[in-house]
């Protein structure tokens, strides 16, 4: 029998995938910035790896959208531009309207509340970036208990850039962050466990509005015009 139609040997990534990860929570944690350079030579000393997996780990995080490679520039942290930030909140809306609904309709008292305990987290969050990543975890338990794999699937395609998003959103302004963001998804359990539905879909729209609004209050035109 010959070897026709047989899978390739599988390769061991762990290297790299370790490599994204680390990176990625740099960027998570605002050590980069959007825009900052990231060079292979100097991320390959600070872990102590060859350039081989930083350029895979790289590559891993340019198919989150969270880095750009370019011949000319290298790679950076994504920039998000008007587009970006159109596209990707018109996306989370349809995929956070459909998720609302489903827990709506379909979740536990349980799954009601674990995203409560998840809001709860916020009121101890110490700076901005830790309340990002509680917004981000209270966004991931909604999609987790909507009961809907593939739903549940696309916004982790997804919610990589909306971190992003978020750490633009603060890199602006972080005035009364703190305070209003436990405030607003206090709101939001409630009307999840409310179970309305139409109180629940104005509220989350508004939540998001609300984040898109400061990154659209700039002085670059371009931006508030794509967010229109």
């Amino acid at each position: 029998m010959n070897d026709h139609g047989k899978v390739s040997p599988a390769r061991r990534r762990g290297l790299a995938d370790e490599v994204a990860d680390r990176i990625r929570e740099a960027i998570f944690n605002g050590a980069y910035a959007p825009g900052a350079q990231l060079r292979e030579v100097e991320l390959s000393g600070e872990m102590d790896v060859s350039r081989g997996p930083v350029r895979e780990g790289l590559r891993l995080l340019e198919r989150e959208g969270l880095v750009r490679c370019a011949w000319h520039r290298g790679t950076t942290v994504t920039t998000l531009s008007a587009e970006d930030v159109a596209e990707l909140d018109s996306l989370r809306g349809a995929l956070e309207d459909l998720a609302v609904r489903q827990v709506i309709a379909r979740a536990s008292d349980e799954d009601l509340a674990s995203i409560a305990k998840t809001a709860d987290t916020m009121e101890r969050a110490v700076d901005a970036h830790e309340m990002v990543r509680c917004d981000i975890a209270f966004h991931d338990a909604v999609f987790a208990a909507s009961g809907h794999q593939r739903l549940a699937d696309a916004w982790d395609g997804v919610r990589c850039q909306v971190h992003l998003f978020l750490l633009t959103r603060i890199g602006l302004t972080t005035e009364g962050y703190l305070d209003c963001v436990p405030r607003e998804h206090r709101e939001l359990v409630a009307a999840l466990h409310a179970r309305d539905v139409e109180t629940a879909l104005e509220l989350f729209s508004a939540h998001r509005r609300h984040a898109v609004d400061v990154v659209s209050d700039t002085t670059d035109p371009s931006i508030r015009n794509a967010l229109k």
